[in-house]
């Protein structure tokens, strides 16, 4: 009989994303990162605003971290997480020269595109996870979603009182949803809409709502349309979903100036 075991592993946080509603946690977000011998894991559930000030990493730092392979998620990348055990062990990788010292960690996982994940992973069962540059963004699409938490949803989030670590407010909910069209570096690739679940984009949309009120599509737009587009040498962090395994999402991005 194989008996599960912990394991310590180093990774250098790629991804989160904002979080949702959890039976277990509270509220969890998938956090994407690649191990120091180069490869995809997905640590989950974190439920980080609930981290201790000490364990609160931010993304391109190194971390220490306990894991297990996770027994009810059939990916491979995925690995349960012993949350106590995380230990930050650096400041953020910096973005110095077009963000080369990140470049050197991520560049060697970056895939042809999404549409070579996508087969491979049909074929394989992996991976699924991966970066990879579209050959051009088209735009980005805001859908109105609703403005409030299901009666099952908040009845999740209302236990957050039991919680030593409990953040000071309860988790927002988002009343929209934020999708980026954009096509692969393929000859015959059609043109995807793939829905972005990136905690940067959220916080800022609660942020550009707060300082810019009913303006805040325009401030919103030109950070992640027209800079994105335009400015920045823009990749696409995706994964696909634990119930619904053929459906990929963008969950966070890479963005180092042209």
């Amino acid at each position: 009989m194989v008996i599960d075991k912990w394991t310590l592993k180093r990774v250098l946080i790629a991804a989160r994303t904002y979080p949702t509603p959890a039976a277990k946690g509270i509220e969890v977000s998938c956090t994407a990162g690649i191990t120091d011998d180069g490869k995809w894991i997905r640590l989950f559930p974190v439920p980080y605003r609930f981290l201790s000030r000490d364990r609160k990493f931010r993304k391109y730092q190194w971390i220490d971290v306990r894991v297990m392979k996770a027994n009810n998620d059939p990916r491979p990348e995925s690995f349960r997480t012993d949350i106590d055990s995380i230990t930050i062990l650096s400041e953020p990788l910096p973005t110095d020269s077009k963000w080369q010292a990140r470049k050197e960690i991520v560049y060697p996982l970056k895939a042809h595109c999404l549409c070579c994940l996508k087969t491979e992973c049909d074929r394989s069962g992996s991976p699924t996870l991966g970066l990879f540059k579209p050959r051009s963004i088209n735009k980005l699409v805001i859908e109105p979603d609703s403005p409030d938490w299901t009666p099952d949803e908040l009845r999740k989030l209302q236990r957050i009182t039991l919680f030593q670590n409990a953040p000071p407010r309860e988790l927002e909910k988002l009343p929209y949803r934020f999708r980026y069209r954009f096509q692969c570096d393929e000859p015959d690739c059609p043109t995807h809409t793939f829905l972005c679940t990136d905690w940067e984009m959220g916080g800022a949309f609660l942020r550009f709502r707060k300082r810019y009120g009913s303006a805040w599509e325009a401030k919103f737009r030109q950070r992640f349309e027209d800079e994105m587009i335009n400015k920045n040498d823009t990749h696409f962090y995706v994964g696909t979903l634990h119930q619904h395994p053929g459906t990929w999402i963008i969950v966070g991005l890479f963005y180092p100036m042209r």
